[in-house]
């Protein structure tokens, strides 16, 4: 099976296609023979990414909500994945929108895409920034201040968003601004607006009314600008109903297999993790583990050291039991604190002799779910993803 590995963003990767396999399969026999058994090896942890399963997502997402497009959103790196190794095989299943947030962001993304491919940057027109946006990078135009800078720049020769804020109070033109806008003549068209678009704050609680009174603010919002296609909907709000769709959706989480609503069905897990055990030992009652001494043993029982801290995303707060680790379909609790660079768990549970140093325990897999981890952590799944480190060997499949 072809293993895409990624030590670093490549122009190469435009060339990448998504293969065959499941991250859950990554137990990481990775031999000799596939070329690069020492730099996985000497891994103290190994991430797994199932591009097929991204690229399933977004298809199954597209169907959902067909008429309407399906962008995807790779901010923050894909949510710490990797936008690189991604883009160009979501680009090869149809995608031809991508959001962003950051212009950087999108110049390292641009070359990796062809011409036909749109990249929009969520944080909008920063002052001085207008002769930075090359082809096919799209600002976002978050007030009316950026609208009239875009517009003084381009004159409607290079397009853009106009986004409105509907009640969260966090970026757009809010009622006024919108007043204003439509008000000074040729201002929209100096723009060249192509969509009208906005955030959700609370559709991953379909209960709350929230999203009803957004999608009226939105309504109203597009009366004021007639004539733009329209965006609501990220992964939770595609959940909400074809209310909400519009023209294009814009789903980011969804993507990589974080659960975004209750609502939700047919997105596929994405990500797999397991580290090293880098040390085993058997304590005796009233023997300490880890700093602060917070745990003292009650009873003879076996540990395990890991290769993973919080310095990688394995959160300080799954100290104490609160956060566990799989081998064997066994859950493995944690034990004493969680350092920048290791753990203890224990692993009294198991076989005397079936696990052994340099082998591989579960993280994020087929027992524990990202969202799992983040329930675990009392956080979301999408905090899970992007704070997992860099010290991981990746492996696309």
């Amino acid at each position: 099976m072809a293993v895409l590995r990624r030590r670093g963003l490549r122009p190469d990767w435009r060339r990448t296609k998504p293969v065959s396999g499941d991250p859950s399969d990554a137990e990481e026999k990775v031999s000799a023979s596939e070329g690069v058994s020492g730099a996985a090896a000497a891994a103290g942890g190994i991430l797994t990414i199932g591009v097929e399963a991204v690229v399933a997502n977004w298809r199954s997402l597209a169907a959902r909500v067909a008429p309407a497009r399906t962008a995807a959103v790779v901010k923050a790196d894909a949510y710490g994945l990797g936008a690189a190794p991604l883009v160009r095989p979501l680009y090869d299943a149809g995608c031809r929108d991508f959001f962003v947030v950051a212009l950087s962001e999108a110049d390292l993304l641009r070359p990796l895409l062809p011409s036909d491919a749109s990249i929009y940057v969520l944080n909008g027109l920063l002052p001085g920034t207008a002769a930075a946006y090359g082809d096919g990078v799209v600002p976002v135009l978050n007030s009316l201040t950026q609208c009239r800078a875009w517009a003084d720049a381009t004159h409607g020769r290079r397009p853009s968003v106009i986004q409105v804020d509907t009640g969260m109070s966090r970026l757009g033109l809010d009622v006024a601004e919108q007043q204003s806008l439509v008000a000074d003549p040729g201002l929209v068209a100096a723009t060249g607006a192509r969509h009208v678009m906005s955030h959700l704050a609370c559709a991953d609680e379909p209960d709350k009314p929230a999203s009803g009174e957004q999608l009226a603010a939105f309504r109203a919002a597009r009366q004021r600008l007639p004539g733009l296609a329209a965006s609501l909907a990220a992964s939770s709000g595609i959940f909400l109903g074809a209310d909400y769709h519009f023209d294009l959706t814009r789903p980011g989480a969804s993507l990589y297999g974080i659960e975004t609503s209750p609502r939700a069905e047919g997105i596929r897990p994405v990500v797999d993790l397991k580290v090293r055990v880098a040390q085993l030992r058997e304590i005796e009652t009233g023997t300490s583990v880890g700093y602060g001494y917070t745990f003292r043993a009650s009873r003879t029982i076996r540990l395990a050291t890991l290769t993973v801290g919080y310095a990688d995303g394995w959160w300080r707060r799954f100290s104490g039991g609160a956060g566990a680790v799989y081998f064997g379909g066994i859950r493995l609790p944690s034990v004493g604190r969680v350092s920048m660079d290791s753990c203890s768990v224990d692993v009294s549970a198991l076989p005397v002799g079936a696990l052994a140093e340099g082998d591989l325990v579960e993280l994020i897999g087929p027992h524990q779910s990202v969202d799992d981890v983040a329930r675990a952590a009392g956080t979301i799944g999408y905090e899970v993803l992007t704070a997992l480190g860099r010290r991981y060997h990746r492996i696309y499949r």
